[in-house]
């Protein structure tokens, strides 16, 4: 290496490229363009005398040297960053990013109550939120944490209650059920039109119901399917059909009358959604304080 000394910096925008295998990624979470960061990565390469990455017209991999020195400095670099943070509990308040990824229903439901006011209690940390419906992998993707509705989690993450349970209700206009009548049981309503859920993967969402504490199932069907609460609500305050959403959700419609609880006697249990991340020894400390806030609100 004829004695050449790598900067922080540099080491930072190796293993940023190689943990991401593209320079786009790598450049948009260091706040840079990717040519320049390929330049730099080149010029790094060239004062090393050794190749770490393999570059294509499509993709980036790491050289055998590189795969060797990115085991070498990750640990490095990771107790770097956390002897960093922890100067973070000398403040008063406390520094940092913070990356969420969250169902766009758990953002609409919780951005009022729990969000904005963490956000104005802690103003120097930047929270990320990415609203996104798709199951993420959120230590491959980047994210400190995630929010998923009900307590099915990977074995190697520790969850908390993010908000409060909830029930999800069957709702619809009081005119849509003076012209098609009302279900009486929750396997009935494949005889009714109603507004079905679309996740990203292309699965359907099936209603469910719960009856002498046994879950059921039903795969709904309708001339409408969308992935987005509020406009399913829309739907629903039109009269299109019936639709399934969280109390929190309907509530302020059920209030005013425009939309009126179905099959209520089925739909009696209380889920919720839970903040999830890797089970880690060390916690940064914007998710440290994010989930003692979250605690402290769930009490």
């Amino acid at each position: 290496m004829n004695n050449y000394r790598a900067s922080m910096q540099e080491l930072e925008m190796f293993a940023a490229i190689a943990q991401h295998l593209s320079f786009r990624k790598a450049a948009e979470e260091r706040n840079v363009t990717p040519s320049s960061l390929s330049h730099a990565m080149r010029n790094f390469e060239e004062r090393l005398g050794v190749r770490l990455l393999h570059r294509t017209t499509r993709k980036v991999a790491l050289t055998e040297a590189g795969e060797r020195f990115l085991q070498r400095i990750q640990p490095a670099l990771a107790d770097l960053s956390q002897a960093v943070d922890e100067l973070n509990d000398w403040r008063s308040d406390p520094r940092g990013v913070l990356r969420i990824s969250m169902p766009r229903s758990a953002e609409a439901l919780f951005f009022q109550s729990l969000i904005l006011p963490f956000v104005q209690r802690y103003p120097e940390i930047t929270l990320e939120i990415d609203s996104n419906d798709a199951l993420v992998d959120i230590v491959e993707s980047g994210f400190d944490a995630g929010v998923r509705y009900g307590d099915v989690l990977a074995q190697d993450m520790i969850a908390v209650p993010f908000g409060r349970p909830m029930r999800a209700l069957a709702v619809a206009s009081p005119d849509f059920l003076a012209q098609h009548g009302v279900p009486l049981l929750p396997a009935e309503l494949l005889q009714f039109p109603c507004i079905e859920r679309r996740f990203p993967s292309g699965r359907r969402y099936r209603w469910e119901f719960w009856q002498d504490g046994r879950k059921q199932e039903v795969a709904v069907k309708g001339s409408l399917v969308l992935d987005n609460n509020e406009r399913i609500l829309q739907a629903a305050r039109a009269g299109l059909g019936i639709a399934f959403l969280h109390q929190d959700a309907v509530s302020n419609a059920l209030a005013t009358g425009e939309l009126v609880e179905i099959l209520a006697e089925y739909t009696q249990v209380e889920e919720g959604f839970w903040l999830y991340y890797p089970s880690r020894k060390y916690l940064s400390a914007p998710l440290r304080h994010f989930i003692n806030w979250i605690k402290d609100i769930n009490k």
